[in-house]
């Protein structure tokens, strides 16, 4: 795994944890959550795109649109409560 989707998936996770304490009013993730994350985990390990583009500026959609629109709903959610959740890991995203 490449370290740019490691550090996408690492910045996945984190979101889902916020999203899911928050929404589904839980400690860690719910099953939904983590089957998210799997799946995510699963498109991203297969990306033939090297270095790995942004998702939303990716030629190729390997999300389904179902799991496409499941995954901006927890980062419209998440996003801006990042910066104060987990500014390192924000700022290492964004800059790559």
């Amino acid at each position: 795994m490449t370290d740019t989707i490691a550090i996408e998936l690492e910045t996945l996770e984190r979101m889902l944890d916020i999203y899911c304490s928050r929404v589904h009013a839980r400690p860690g993730r719910c099953g939904d959550c983590d089957e998210l994350l799997l799946y995510a985990a699963g498109r991203l390990a297969k990306c033939p795109h090297h270095p790995k583009p942004a998702c939303k500026k990716c030629p190729t959609h390997c999300f389904s649109p179902e799991m496409r629109e499941k995954i901006r709903v927890v980062m419209r959610h998440a996003g801006p409560r990042m910066p104060l959740r987990h500014p390192l890991l924000t700022l290492r995203y964004y800059i790559r």
